[in-house]
């Protein structure tokens, strides 16, 4: 042993940190005190001839523990919950003269007192909260065992032995993998940290392997489906190897907390080698484009194949991922969307946009932008670290925004204290209170170097923040659980609170405000269709008795989701005039011509219309967004749908541009009638027709999805889904 390996855990330490799930080192299969005496055969004392784990879907092992859907031939149960396992003997088992206990073990290094080595006791009766094995039967030379694990168990694949007394020492049985036993969260016990008491909400937030993402604008929703497969084969191996590239220590992995704060940080690879690579700059060389995956899935097993992150992931594949990551260890997840996101970079609950003297933006001094929507997690658990009343929901984001101790990673966030405004309580409540609660600042930064503030928005900012409801796939409204209403006492108080707590607020908006004009300023852009043109109709209206004059901008731009401005593809200046009391509505016709050969990912035109009144020198600001509506891919089935028959389904696009696609992938999944596949077409020529048929044999009935989309050069975000009833198999 080299002189550095040997002084490696620096003195401090007699054991090497046991970080890895999958590291294993095997336990003696003789433990024997001083020599045997000649003659004596340890094969003549208790041994263990097979173990049976009652491990097939039917099992009640894996019925009684909500485990069934996984594809895996491995026991799979959920901490706290006892479950059944049967030890064959080489002869009848007597209690007054044999002694067994049946050892789980986790890890390289394992240790009892860190619940990496756990010996299991034979008690007479079970005790809630604690680990221990009754006799149920005992028949023959079999003893059949209620083995039950503590609700604060560690997470993760443990090996199963058994050791048998002898006065020699102790005999233990070889390491088998085919006894191998994996661990989950268990939203079922009342003892577990994520213990959910509703049913229906188990089976949406624990159990659902299909999603949808709400994604768009505030005033255009728009919805996609996402195929989890937590249950799918190999998902519940990589999760655990998430974990093993974090080396995050064994003994933390039975806490919640600590495993979605860990799993925030891995699902990114910003800073730690994690899941997947961000990219929102349209360009996708070597990699996947966002808006082509289907689910997670493929990420997830590319990612343990490659063992090197996987391109390219935007908010949605993140949140997706890490709601897989979630789900399949066994934390109620869901997805929420904000619409109208702050990306606040200094945490100081303001968007500050300023603007040049003639109304322009100025881009140089912007540095804060609004997502038109943006996406995150919520988690499910109990947070002893904070005062009561701060567990259920938490707040967990695993898109690479803001750095957290040192790591681009977010929450867990309770979203009880961030509507009340106790930001103090860890972890990032600050960022994601900003998120929903900054205001939009209007600023006119003049040519002499001082700021004017023209216009406070408060209520643009967490305009919705929505999930998916339970059993269905519309929509839920959940603003409510992250901010009070605007204009309550209670707002008021939550940002007062919020403020106390330490988040920022350089700017005194309070009465800076400039006395309100007489004249109202609104705009509305008609719904567009990819490849048409399109309206944008300004309102000026006038209050006042006096005559006014009014020079308007407007600025239409390209944006990314993020709400950051690709390009500037039409910039119009015009004239008003109003008289008193009365209305003006200008038009302005934006042409397809103009915005098509820039077009972005998600299709999102960004309007910017400023004006000054002359004889008062108000400004006036709006700026809105608008998605252009996409083609859909139409997906058909025929055949019988039925468990272990073929049916065909195809998958079937129209060009409807003016232009040739190029490079065209489509993406087809659904979960329990195929795995993720994908075929690539050259070209596609405009109002032509491409099909792609496939033959798939479902293994999973009930209530299934087939998801696809397609991604081109020059047009993506390109869904179908259908749903499909899918019969079980006739019993014969």
């Amino acid at each position: 042993m080299s002189e550095t390996s040997r002084i490696a855990f620096g003195g401090r330490r007699a054991v090497p940190p046991n970080n890895s799930n999958a590291a294993e080192d095997d336990l003696p299969t003789l433990e024997l005190q001083g020599v045997v005496p000649r003659g004596v055969n340890l094969q003549e004392f208790l041994n263990v001839t097979s173990i049976h784990l009652f491990k097939e879907r039917w099992d009640t092992n894996k019925v009684d523990h909500h485990t069934d859907k996984y594809e895996n031939n491995k026991l799979i149960v959920r901490r706290g919950q006892s479950f059944y396992i049967q030890i064959d003997f080489n002869r009848p088992y007597d209690p007054r003269r044999d002694l067994f206990r049946v050892e789980y073990v986790i890890g390289r290094y394992p240790q009892e007192n860190k619940g990496t080595y756990i010996p299991v006791p034979i008690v007479s009766e079970l005790q809630s909260g604690k680990w221990g094995a009754k006799i149920v039967m005992r028949e023959d030379r079999s003893v059949r065992l209620s083995v039950q694990s503590s609700p604060e168990c560690i997470v993760g694949k443990f090996r199963m032995y058994v050791a048998v007394w002898t006065p020699y020492g102790i005999i233990r049985t070889s390491r088998n993998p085919e006894t191998d036993t994996y661990i989950l969260f268990n939203p079922w016990c009342e003892d577990d940290a994520v213990y959910l008491d509703n049913e229906k909400e188990r089976e949406e937030y624990v159990l659902n392997d299909i999603g949808v993402i709400f994604y768009g604008e505030v005033n255009d929703i728009k919805t996609r489906s996402w195929s989890y497969g937590q249950f799918e084969d190999g998902i519940l191996d990589t999760c655990l190897y998430v974990m093993d590239r974090a080396q995050m220590d064994l003994s933390g992995r039975g806490n919640p907390i600590k495993v979605s704060r860990v799993g925030s940080a891995m699902v990114n690879a910003k800073d730690d080698e994690g899941v997947l690579v961000g990219s929102w700059d349209n360009i996708y060389a070597y990699g996947v484009p966002p808006s082509a995956w289907t689910g997670s899935v493929d990420i997830l097993l590319e990612y343990q194949s490659s063992e090197n992150p996987v391109r390219y992931g935007q908010c949605w594949v993140f949140a997706g991922v890490f709601n897989t990551f979630l789900r399949c260890l066994g934390i109620p997840a869901r997805i929420v969307t904000n619409y109208f996101s702050a990306h606040d970079n200094d945490a100081n609950l303001q968007m500050d946009i300023f603007l040049e003297e003639d109304g322009n933006v100025n881009s140089k001094l912007t540095k804060d932008s609004v997502w038109n929507y943006h996406c995150w997690n919520e988690a499910w658990m109990t947070r002893p670290d904070l005062p009561v009343g701060f567990g259920g929901w938490q707040a967990v984001d695993s898109t690479p925004q803001e750095n957290s101790d040192g790591m681009y990673r977010c929450g867990p966030a309770s979203v009880q204290a961030i509507k009340h405004g106790h930001v103090c309580f860890q972890f990032d409540a600050p960022f994601v209170f900003a998120e929903v609660n900054s205001d939009l600042i209007y600023i006119t930064a003049k040519k002499d170097g001082t700021h004017v503030v023209e216009n406070v928005d408060a209520t643009h900012i967490g305009k919705l923040i929505v999930t998916k409801q339970i059993g269905g796939d519309g929509m839920m409204d959940i603003t409510d659980t992250y901010k009070f209403q605007e204009g309550q006492e209670e707002e008021r108080l939550a940002l007062e609170t919020a403020l106390m707590y330490g988040a920022k607020k350089p700017l005194n908006t309070e009465g800076v405000m400039k006395s309100r004009s007489k004249v109202d300023m609104d705009f509305e852009v008609e719904n567009a269709v990819l490849g048409k043109d399109l309206k944008l109709t300004i309102t000026f209206r006038n209050n006042s008795h006096n005559h006014y004059t009014i020079t308007a901008y407007l600025s239409a731009n390209i944006t990314f989701y993020t709400g950051v401005s690709k390009a500037e593809f039409k910039k119009e200046t015009f004239d008003v005039t109003l008289e008193p009391l009365s209305f003006k509505k200008e038009a302005v016709l934006i042409q397809a011509g103009e915005y098509m050969g820039q077009l972005l990912e998600q299709a999102s035109l960004h309007f910017f219309v400023t004006a000054r009144i002359n004889e008062t020198r108000d400004v006036l600001a709006k700026q809105k967004s608008t998605v252009l509506t996409i083609p859909k891919l139409i997906i058909k089935v025929r055949g019988t749908q039925v468990v272990g028959s073929d049916m065909i389904v195809t998958v079937e696009f129209t060009n409807p541009l003016k232009e040739t696609l190029r490079n065209v992938w489509i993406h087809l999944d659904g979960p329990g009638i195929t795995r993720p596949m994908r075929k690539m077409f050259r070209e596609i020529r405009p109002n032509s027709t491409v099909q792609w048929e496939e033959v798939c044999r479902p293994w999973v009935s009930g209530p299934r999805k087939l998801i696809a989309s397609m991604s081109s050069d020059s047009l993506r975000h390109v869904y179908g889904e259908l749903d499909v009833q899918i019969q079980r198999r006739p019993s014969m």
